[in-house]
């Protein structure tokens, strides 16, 4: 089977992808268990587009994401000990187990959040792509938000200012066609919600968002063009999420037949048959990434159980600017 991609690029989006699910699945399964509290939204069938997005961007981009945000912070480089701390809430997640699901970030990998309004992250991602600019940096800037999200009118005053001052972003709608549990074609006359990128005259492409080979061809000429002073770009990454919107949603508006039909395009059965098919891996090889990627979630459930609570005098630390803040001058 010809490809444009690799071995060692198959070989990384199975094992991210896998990582990914098997994250995903003992989170829903301590959700059950009372380990995990709140909201909770899985990202499971989704997963093509973390590991699309991964192999295209630069480790020193920018990311920011709505409140489905686990994998993609995972992805991005934050450890499954953090992430399934902050789960917990306990004091050694992401950020110190004050955000919980829905509010991952890390300064470091610069991952941005984690956002539980909805589209709030649209202006937001302009912005960091603006103070990227502003410095002169070649970073990219990647802002991703839900097709409900694409209904905000933050999303338009965010794509007019980005092409009047073509900033280095690239929007991406994750549109998994359900929002929180209404289809698209019940909110929009336009299905093609990529098309909302012509009112700006703004390079927009659909893109099959169970490929991850689709996805990073996309990234790749989407950030190509931030990075060259091209301005923003807007690609709709049409998915699939397998369960429900939240913890709390039963899916029952989804029928088994089109359930079905998606679960045959699951990207990590189609990556492995091709590393399959091109004999990159053994089988004792791939239960060798099968075996790492269960010991890594087992570690981080025993990362986060043993971890402590925050201390009380962290209450209002991070919500408050310090008066002695070093950027402010008299």
């Amino acid at each position: 089977m010809q490809t444009p991609f690799g071995k060692e690029t198959y070989l990384y989006w199975y094992e991210i992808m896998l990582l990914l699910r098997r994250f995903e699945e003992k989170a829903g399964q301590l959700y059950g268990m009372q380990k995990i509290r709140g909201f909770c939204h899985l990202y499971i069938g989704q997963e093509a587009i973390a590991a699309g997005a991964m192999t295209a961007m630069r480790d020193d981009d920018n990311m920011i994401t709505a409140y489905r945000d686990h994998a993609l912070a995972i992805a991005k480089g934050i450890s499954a000990n953090e992430c399934m701390a902050e789960l917990y809430g306990k004091a050694t997640g992401c950020t110190k187990g004050k955000g919980g699901s829905m509010h991952f970030f890390s300064k470091e990998k610069r991952f941005f959040g984690g956002h539980g309004i909805v589209g709030g992250q649209i202006g937001l991602g302009a912005g960091i792509a603006f103070a990227e600019q502003y410095q002169g940096t070649d970073r990219a800037t990647v802002c991703m938000f839900g097709d409900g999200a694409a209904r905000q009118g933050l999303l338009h005053e965010s794509f007019n200012m980005a092409v009047l001052w073509q900033l280095p972003v690239v929007f991406i709608c994750e549109n998994n066609f359900y929002a929180m549990g209404t289809s698209v074609e019940r909110t929009s006359k336009v299905l093609d919600i990529y098309r909302l990128a012509d009112a700006y005259d703004m390079p927009a492409d659909s893109v099959d968002g169970m490929s991850c080979e689709e996805v990073h061809k996309a990234m790749d000429r989407a950030l190509r063009r931030a990075r060259e002073g091209g301005g923003p770009t807007f690609l709709e990454i049409k998915t699939y999420r397998f369960r429900g919107h939240s913890m709390s949603d039963p899916a029952k508006y989804r029928s088994k037949e089109e359930l079905e039909e998606y679960r045959e395009k699951d990207p990590i059965t189609n990556v492995l048959k091709t590393i399959m098919d091109n004999k990159w891996a053994t089988e004792e090889q791939i239960e060798q990434i099968n075996e790492k990627v269960k010991l890594e979630v087992e570690e981080s459930v025993k990362f986060a159980e043993e971890s402590p609570w925050p201390d009380d005098n962290e209450l209002l630390k991070d919500i408050y600017m310090d008066k002695d803040y070093p950027f402010i001058t008299d």
